[in-house]
């Protein structure tokens, strides 16, 4: 039989789920600048109105713990498809490693409806973030050990990148990610059937070209 303290931990948890599936099914539907406390606290069906503020202080401290429970479960996707890829022995290809950028999202919004209402709520922030995409995601735990991993491996197939130039394009591919991703999530039949599979192999086809392209002549003559 559960401890006093194991169900109230219990039931802090739940609490604190459902106002995270509360802010994200309301910023999906009206986006973020249109959400407000009491709108979250009311969707997630609890009455006393400072609950939020309790478990995550403000608006703000409840986002980011979204962004951290949902990271964790891509985070943990990537590195079964990591475990699984290095369990091959042989290096991937640059192919399979886009694969491994996208998949992780791609099976998770198959697989929940709520992983899938988080990318039409948040996947904006990325596809028009200010400054460096691959930053932003850093700092809000969207890497991880798999990501990092990954970016490694990457960084070993595209070779023929300096330092900015590789920067730039993985910029590029987070951004192509997040919108594509986004725009997916709202179609009606999102994730679902050949039209799905047909999608995230063309996302596939348009990282592979992006990121494998050879740097310019016009583009190198604008080295610093």
């Amino acid at each position: 039989m559960n401890s006093s303290p194991d169900r109230q931990k219990t039931r802090s948890l739940t609490t604190q789920i459902a106002l995270m599936e509360a802010a994200e099914k309301l910023v999906a539907k009206n986006g973020i600048q249109n959400v407000s406390i009491k709108g979250i606290v009311k969707e997630a069906g609890q009455k006393n109105e400072s609950v939020l503020q309790y478990h995550f202080k403000n608006l703000q401290g409840l986002i980011d713990a979204t962004h951290t429970r949902r990271n964790a479960q891509t985070q943990n996707k990537r590195l079964q498809l990591l475990t699984e890829l290095d369990s091959i022995g042989s290096p991937p290809s640059l192919r399979t490693l886009c694969r491994i950028m996208v998949m992780p999202t791609f099976l998770l919004a198959k697989s929940e409806p709520g992983y899938r209402r988080y990318i039409i709520a948040f996947s904006p922030e990325i596809t028009v973030a200010i400054g460096s995409a691959l930053t932003m995601v850093n700092k809000t735990g969207g890497g991880g050990e798999g990501g990092q991993h990954t970016g490694e491996l990457l960084r070993v197939a595209l070779s023929h990148l300096d330092e900015p130039a590789y920067r730039q394009r993985m910029d590029f591919a987070l951004r192509l990610c997040s919108a594509a991703m986004g725009n997916h999530a709202r179609q009606k039949q999102a994730f679902r059937g050949a039209s799905a599979e047909r999608f995230v192999n063309s996302l596939v086809d348009a990282l592979e070209g992006l990121l494998s392209a050879p740097v310019s002549k016009e583009t190198n003559s604008f080295k610093e």
